[in-house]
């Protein structure tokens, strides 16, 4: 009685029989949708666009709150809106990591994405030029609102870029 040749794998890490290379393919084709963290958001055009938006935003703070200056409202809300800028945006760029967009679906994260940017662009603009106006060539916060609109600039392009993937592209998917 012979049951057919098995092939024992004895050199790999499992010991148990070899898988099938059909199977090997799939699982190792899975496995880019099973990982914990997208490596290709870190290289793609808008994980880079986040981090830049994320040190300007941070540079400009720094800039500004290490600078001794009096108590002056105006450099504290563009502290209050640049920090909270920041944080939404590392928000945002740990959703897209972590892929957890997909398992929360209840969210429209696109929408949220385009609306966050567009508020939170309108009041890094606001606080830069009150920033620019009360600086008075002292140099941290010239370069604390100049930071602030170059984050504002960059701000700008992720609104583009979220406005063409959530709104014209769900509006030419329904003609199609």
């Amino acid at each position: 009685m012979s049951h057919g040749a098995r092939v024992i794998r004895t050199g790999g890490r499992s010991g148990g029989p070899a898988a099938p290379p059909a199977a090997a393919a799939a699982s190792s084709s899975a496995g880019s949708d099973g990982e914990l963290v997208d490596g290709a958001y870190f290289r793609s055009c808008a994980g880079m666009l986040k981090v830049a938006q994320m040190i300007s935003l941070l540079v400009g703070f720094i800039s500004v709150n290490n600078y001794p200056w009096t108590d002056n409202s105006a450099y504290s809300y563009f502290q209050i809106v640049t920090m909270c800028d920041l944080v939404m945006i590392l928000f945002f760029y740990i959703i897209h990591i972590f892929r957890i967009y997909r398992k929360l679906t209840c969210v429209s994260w696109p929408l949220a994405e385009f609306l966050h940017y567009l508020i939170g662009t309108i009041l890094l603009l606001i606080a830069s030029i009150v920033a620019a106006s009360k600086s008075y060539n002292m140099s941290g916060l010239v370069v604390g609102a100049t930071f602030g609109f170059l984050a504002t600039i960059l701000c700008v392009l992720s609104i583009w870029s979220s406005y063409k993937v959530s709104c014209i592209t769900q509006s030419t998917s329904k003609y199609h």
